[in-house]
């Protein structure tokens, strides 16, 4: 079994060493080092092979966002995951703009933290409850595109989950059964290749099956939002 190769980047001791005890005990994650600052994060590269590093955000001297980016630069595919106290919108927006592929809060569960890293690892997204808010938020300038592998009723049905609606409400507002919404959300997460309403949004963002209104939204285009 290949284990995720994963790296923890936290300048508080006591971070560090608890998350590297946890996650060392789930038989596919190996954690090959610590680091306490982006500089230190940058050098455990340079001798390790890492595919996940789990970053804390507010750091001195280089935040978890510069240090995600300096990672990038290098290393283009070492997967980051922001974990954080913060749920401010703005700096939801600034990290995953600039290439977060998952962000979370550290009251998360030790188990959400890991399924992170395993998804991250994959190549999908995790992201916090107000992560994915802000995410949604941002799409209210976007529309179904209508040139895509989705039929009419799974566009319309996407439609109405990106908006944030749950199965009976799809229900009623499309004027159709709960079995054949169920139906459509099914056919939706196999053509994605997702499997919750949130892996399913946010494929449907990445995958470009929404067309944007407002092209400077930094969340769905991945650009960097510009500086104050």
């Amino acid at each position: 079994m290949n284990r995720i190769r994963t790296i923890i980047v936290d300048d508080h001791p006591a971070v560090r060493m608890g998350l590297e005890a946890i996650l060392s005990r789930f038989e596919n994650i190996l954690v090959v080092g610590v680091a306490d600052s982006g500089q230190a994060a940058l050098e455990l590269c340079r001798r390790e092979q890492v595919d996940v590093a789990l970053i804390d955000v507010f750091m001195p001297i280089m935040d978890g966002i510069q240090t995600m980016r300096a990672l990038h630069a290098e290393y283009p595919a070492i997967r980051c995951v922001m974990l954080t106290y913060s749920d401010r919108d703005e700096l939801i927006t600034k990290a995953i703009g600039d290439g977060a592929i998952g962000y979370l809060l550290k009251d998360a569960d030790i188990s959400e933290i890991a399924n992170a890293i395993r998804a991250a690892a994959a190549g999908k997204r995790s992201l916090s409850e107000k992560a994915l808010e802000v995410v949604i938020r941002a799409r209210e300038h976007y529309v179904i595109h209508p040139d895509d592998q989705l039929t009419d009723r799974e566009r319309e049905v996407l439609n109405l989950m990106v908006k944030g609606l749950k199965n009976p409400q799809i229900a009623t507002a499309m004027q159709i059964t709960l079995s054949t919404v169920k139906f459509h959300v099914s056919m939706i997460f196999k053509k994605l290749k997702a499997s919750t309403r949130t892996e399913a949004v946010v494929q449907a963002i990445e995958k470009g099956l929404l067309e944007s209104h407002d092209h400077d939204s930094p969340v769905l285009n991945g650009s960097t939002p510009p500086s104050r």
